[in-house]
Formats: structure tokens, sequence, C-alpha cells
């Protein structure tokens, strides 16, 4: 699978292990920057992530910043895209069989690299169960996209 994968600054420290390990994992990785330690704009490079994913130019997408909060917070922004911060494994696999995630966001202040190699093994892995209860759970999540006050 094609895996969209942004840093800002704050996530850069992480980025060069995420692209190894999503290659190992046998996918595709789509490098969307940062290239440097130097300060940048997380929005700017999570929304890149997001729209690789909208247009279908990836499947899924991994994000990092510091914390992992705001770039969850700016994919999610964007219809279709189902972001969620995950720090521990049961909820990097939990989040796509239940909730169908299709963006991890990862905070390279948070987590080690050793815990940040096996989240992007966990996520890539997971498939979403297509349970009834989550499809309909899913189906009430798209009619809020987009929903105002």
């Amino acid at each position: 699978m094609k895996v969209a994968v942004a840093a800002d600054h704050g996530g850069w420290p992480l980025k060069d292990m995420v692209l190894t390990t999503v290659r190992a994992a046998g996918h595709d990785p789509l490098d969307l920057g940062t290239h440097s330690a130097a300060p940048v704009d997380y929005p700017d490079f999570t929304a890149a992530a997001a729209r690789a994913v909208q247009r279908g130019e990836a499947e899924r997408a991994i994000v990092i910043c510091g914390s992992g909060v705001g770039a969850a917070v700016v994919a999610n922004k964007f219809r279709g895209i189902r972001a969620g911060v995950c720090h521990d494994t049961y909820s990097a696999h939990q989040a796509v069989e239940h909730d169908d995630v299709n963006v991890l966001a990862l905070g390279a202040r948070v987590v080690g690299v050793a815990l940040a190699e096996e989240l992007v093994r966990t996520f890539l892995a997971a498939r979403f169960t297509n349970e009834e209860r989550h499809r309909r759970r899913l189906a009430k999540v798209r009619a809020l996209e987009g929903n105002s006050a």
C-alpha cells in the first residue's frame, strides 16, 4: 500500500525511521517532508498528507509532530480523513479495526524510536473489521463531516 509520511521539525527526528519501517513492512512510502530540523508549520505538512489520502495518492498516512496532537487536529479537518494519536500498540491496531482510521499521528517528543517503529508496523498491519456495528458508527461519523454549529 502507498503510505504518505509527513513531519514538521518536531517530528523530523522520527521521520527517516518511519520511512524505513514502512518500506520494511512491504509498503511504498510517499515522503512529503519536512527534510530538515528547521522550524516549519505542522499544518502545512499534515495537510499535504491528508490531501494525498483524499486524492487516492496514498491509502494511509503517518504524520509526526512533537506531540501528535496538532497533526491529528489538522488531519481531521479533511473530509474522509480519520486520524488518531496513538502512543500504544492497542490503540494503533484498534483505531483501524474499529474506527477505520487512515492516518496515524505520532508525537516524536512522546514516544521513543523503538515504540514508534512498533506503532507504525501495528498500524500498517491492521485491517478494518467491517462489522455491522462499526459500519453503522462510521456512517454516523461521516454524517457529521462538514457539520457546522
